[in-house]
């Protein structure tokens, strides 16, 4: 099967129960045999992102639409330049230790971190923090919300969280806008948390 018929959604699919099980089965396949985060985190930004343009009993292309989904990650996980020196430019934060970085994303430009410390900004920095997905049905009513997209109505986020040596630590979040109120529910956290967890064991961190 191409690579990009993964984001196919049968139309016997009607449920987001059943959509979310079969976006987790596709991305299962997707990153078999490849350990590196980049690669798995594109693929599956892409894939979520496309599947739910291609499911439009409840979210498809139109006023319901997803309109972002991707991923942001703790500065440690990026590489440091190889072939160039480092910026010395004061003003840029690309290794702050108190920022999340912009990772793999499917949709419009994005900010380019996020303030973890000492004070959380916005839904993803919330999520990071309490180590808890975020649910938001109205985001002008959620306080210190970040306007990436003035067209995003709804949120929801996920923390990429790795056990380790009875240690949890959070890598990232996982972040999808709506272009709906009310866009997401319990059935949306159930599905993305699995794929959270999915991820978070299929690659090499």
């Amino acid at each position: 099967m191409p690579h990009a018929d993964a984001s196919l959604v049968p139309g016997s699919i009607k449920t987001k129960s059943e959509f979310w099980i079969h976006v987790y089965d596709q991305l299962e396949i997707l990153v078999g045999g490849q350990r590196h985060w980049v690669s798995n985190l594109s693929n599956a930004a892409s894939l979520i992102y496309s599947s739910l343009q291609a499911f439009p009993s409840n979210f498809g292309d139109g006023e319901r639409s997803v309109n972002w989904c991707g991923f942001y990650l703790i500065s440690s996980l990026f590489p440091q330049p190889q072939f160039t020196d480092a910026s010395k430019d004061p003003k840029s934060l690309t290794h702050a230790s108190t920022n999340m970085l912009l990772g793999p994303f499917s949709g419009k430009p994005a900010c380019q971190w996020i303030e973890v410390s000492p004070r959380p900004r916005g839904v993803c920095g919330d999520a990071f923090v309490k180590r808890s997905t975020v649910l938001v049905p109205d985001v002008l009513t959620y306080p210190g919300h970040i306007a990436c997209d003035g067209d995003t109505k709804s949120e929801i986020v996920c923390p990429l969280i790795l056990r380790k040596g009875g240690e949890d630590i959070v890598l990232g979040v996982l972040d999808l806008d709506c272009l709906a109120i009310g866009g997401f529910d319990e059935d949306d956290q159930v599905g993305l948390e699995r794929i959270a967890a999915l991820i978070i064991r299929s690659c090499d961190w």
